[in-house]
This record gives structure tokens, sequence and C-alpha cells, in this order.
């Protein structure tokens, strides 16, 4: 069994693999005080007495004082090296990035699994505490993408700034013409989000050659993306799967070095 670990700035969320099959996952608040001891403990919670079937760890981080906390609890409680997902390993993807050390991993993740499960051209919209717009090429190059912020910090920043206004819950607003201050909130972050989502992804398409699929993830992306004109497919898991591919690859590939080796020795 693989585990499978997404640390996001405001969820992490963690996925448990048999083979390709994803088993169970969890959606979790990112802990940003979060020890190893206590990450062990959770962890326990978590896996439920399957502490023992897992074999590996594949983790993939955007909160950079985290991933320390997670690679020492898989070394402490788990007694398992875990792979921790950069553009350094051998993804199967040429990244067409100016700088590939700046693409989040996350995003990264995204990408392959796209591409192998839903082929190219495609573009991923990720909707967290960023909304990310990740796009590979029909030949399966990374070709980068568009990052805006996500609806929790556009509220964040407004209400910062705004006294009289006050937090809301996210969900679909009654009518596109607020009666309430609440409800003119979610009108315009709902279809603010919606039609930046929409506009970027026509821009991106009309750039790339072929029939782009668009795919979107992230914690939002029920919420939202069920309303898009230009988004085809939600997939919930994505970025998990991504990790799971990424990490078959590069046990395959080391699997060929040690063979390798090997047979030189």
């Amino acid at each position: 069994m693989l585990l499978a670990i997404d640390i996001g700035n405001t969820n992490t969320v963690v996925g448990i693999f048999e083979g390709k099959k994803l088993t169970d996952f969890f959606r979790l608040s990112t802990r940003h005080s979060l020890t190893v001891d206590e990450c062990g403990l959770l962890a326990d919670q978590l896996l439920c007495g399957r502490k023992k079937k897992i074999k590996g760890i594949v983790i993939c981080s955007v909160v950079p004082f985290l991933t320390p906390v997670y690679r020492e609890m898989s070394q402490k409680h788990l007694k398992i090296e875990p792979v921790i997902v950069g553009p350094q390993l051998p993804l199967g993807m040429k990244i067409l990035y100016d700088d590939p050390a700046q693409v989040g991993a996350d995003r990264l993740a995204n990408a392959v699994a796209a591409y192998q499960i839903y082929g190219g051209p495609v573009i991923v919209v990720d909707l967290g505490t960023a909304i990310t717009f990740d796009v590979v090429s029909e030949r399966g190059e990374y070709l980068g993408g568009a990052i805006s912020p996500g609806l929790e910090s556009s509220m964040n920043s407004l209400l910062h700034r705004a006294a009289q206004l006050s937090k809301i819950d996210f969900r679909k607003p009654k009518d596109v013409i607020g009666k309430s201050t609440e409800e003119s909130l979610r009108s315009g972050f709902f279809y603010g989000t919606l039609g930046q989502i929409d506009e970027l992804v026509k821009r991106i398409s009309r750039k790339i050659r072929g029939r782009v699929k668009v795919i979107a993830t992230g914690g939002l992306a029920e919420l939202i993306a069920s309303e898009s004109k230009t988004i085809g497919k939600i997939d919930l898991t994505l970025t998990l799967k991504g990790l799971n591919i990424i990490y078959n690859r590069i046990k395959k590939e080391r699997s060929g070095e040690i063979q390798a080796s090997r047979k030189i020795e």
C-alpha cells in the first residue's frame, strides 16, 4: 500500500492506494504548528490498523516548513524514507518553465495525472488557496500556466480592508443580484471567480493546438466548476493520483538502476 500526502496551505489531503486504486482519502485542515509526533498520531488514526501494510510514502508540499515534519514522521513512525516530489525527479514530463524549481509540487502532480489519465492538450484548474491553471501540450510537455487568488484568500484580503463586511460561507448565491450584503458577497465571489476561470481557460486554449480538455480539482472545484462553461471534468483526487503515478514511475526507474548495477558487478 502507498500513502500519498498533499500538503497545501489550507488543507492537507491524504490518500491510500493499493496499486492504481485509491481505496481511501481524507481532507484535513493544515496545521502549521504540527509536530512530528502529532503527525505520527494522526497517521495512526487515519491508517486504522493498516500501518504495517504501508510500503511506500510520497509527499508533495507547498508549505516548506511542514515538509521536514512529514518526512521525519515517515521515518520515525512508519520506518519509511518518503519520496518528496519536485522537478528534480524523473517525472516523465518535460518542464518548459523558465525555472522548473519554481513550479509547485502539487502543480506537477496535477499535470502528470491529467496527461496520463485524460491525454493532452489539457488544462488543470485547481481551486485551492490559490487558483492555479496548469497547461500540458499534446506531446506531454508542461508549458506553464497562471495563478490567481483563491476564494478564501480573496475574501480574507477584502475583509481585512473593509471593516463593515463579515465573513460568509461559500455556496452558490440565490441570485446574481444580491438582496443582502451576504448574498451580494456570494454573488461577487462566485460569479467573479467563475468568469475569471472561463476567461483564462478560453485565452489559454487559443494558444494551444488541438482540442483542449479542461479538468478541475481542489477543495472548491465542485462548487464553482459545476457552473463553468469551459470545464469538462471534475476530479477531486487528481493530485493524489498524480503522486501515485510519480511514485510508481520512480520506483520502476530505481528498480531498473539496481538491476543494472547488479549486472555490472
